[in-house]
């Protein structure tokens, strides 16, 4: 099977491309940028701008899946800069038409926990919990266009779908202001931290569980299509636990500072990953402490300053 990923260039995009790979599937990446963390994918990525319909349409290949991760992902960036979230719908109709011309049959999305929005009840979050009225964030309406543009195409073309909502995704190949590699390169210079939301509670999700999670859609997609997935670790945990954990593994004397939700944020998330279990026999191993502990060192080996 041969493969299309978009967006290949970015966190999860670069560890999928690797793990795909090495299960021996025909892997193809789509990226505006060429791949900074493991440059032998390059010679196996298209750096084109999916904005730009008619580049994409050049991109030359037989797929037999497409699988679409590209998107302006930072949520509070969104906020400030609502036109980013008109770029992931713009970029998941794209590829979506990319797919029907090529005739791709097998699609696969990456939408977001944040689709859920807030909801106070305390208790673990089923995939058919999202609800429009809920949708906090113009990065959260993308995810929920782009879900329902997937879902149509399927239903309308004669394809296969599958959505997979991430949740907080972190541990490697990420140098951007997201709060994990932001606080370790700030402790690091044992720089002052801003904790926005001191009862901010949200699932975080080590890249390997993720990837590996992805893969298994990949391997068991024709009984899977169909379904929306939660893939996340399954546990919630404090944002201050977090800034906590990462200032003593880093030996940082760093001062926490400690302000209210933003804008636009969810505030409060931890996944039912029941369904991804059944379906897919997923099984994340990687706790939030264990897994800080492997970014940390991750990050001391690769970014080094």
């Amino acid at each position: 099977m041969h493969i299309l990923i978009t967006g290949s260039s970015g966190t999860i995009g670069t560890r999928l491309f690797e793990a795909l790979l090495q299960k021996g599937y025909e892997v193809t990446g789509i990226d505006r940028r060429p791949n900074k963390w493991n440059p032998s994918l390059n010679a196996r990525t298209r750096l084109v701008d999916m904005l730009d319909k008619g580049a994409l349409s050049r991109v030359a290949g037989d797929f037999d899946m497409l699988i679409h991760l590209a998107a302006n992902a930072r949520v509070y960036d969104l906020v400030k800069m609502p036109e980013l979230a008109l770029e992931n719908t713009v970029t998941a109709f794209n590829a979506l038409e990319f797919a029907r011309a090529r005739g791709i049959k097998k699609l696969m999305f990456s939408s977001s926990r944040e689709t859920y929005g807030n909801i106070k009840d305390g208790g673990a979050i089923a995939e058919d919990a999202v609800r429009i009225e809920r949708c906090e964030s113009a990065y959260a309406a993308s995810k929920l266009s782009g879900e329902a543009y997937f879902h149509s195409y399927a239903v309308c073309y004669g394809m296969q779908n599958l959505i997979l909502r991430f949740s907080n995704v972190y541990g490697m190949y990420d140098d951007s202001d997201r709060v994990i590699p932001l606080w370790i390169r700030q402790l690091k210079r044992n720089e002052d931290i801003t904790v926005f939301g001191k009862e901010k509670t949200l699932d975080f999700t080590h890249i390997d569980d993720c990837v590996g999670g992805v893969v298994q859609a990949v391997e068991k997609f024709g009984a899977v299509a169909g379904n929306t997935l939660n893939m996340a670790y399954g546990e919630d945990v404090t944002l201050l636990h977090v800034a906590e954990r990462l200032q003593k593994l880093l030996g940082a004397k760093s001062k926490l500072i400690v302000k209210g939700n933003r804008t636009g944020e969810v505030w409060k998330f931890r996944a039912d990953i029941s369904r991804a279990k059944k379906l897919l026999g997923y099984s994340p191993k990687v706790s939030i402490d264990e897994g800080l502990a492997r970014a940390v060192a991750w990050y001391g080996e690769h970014l080094r300053e």
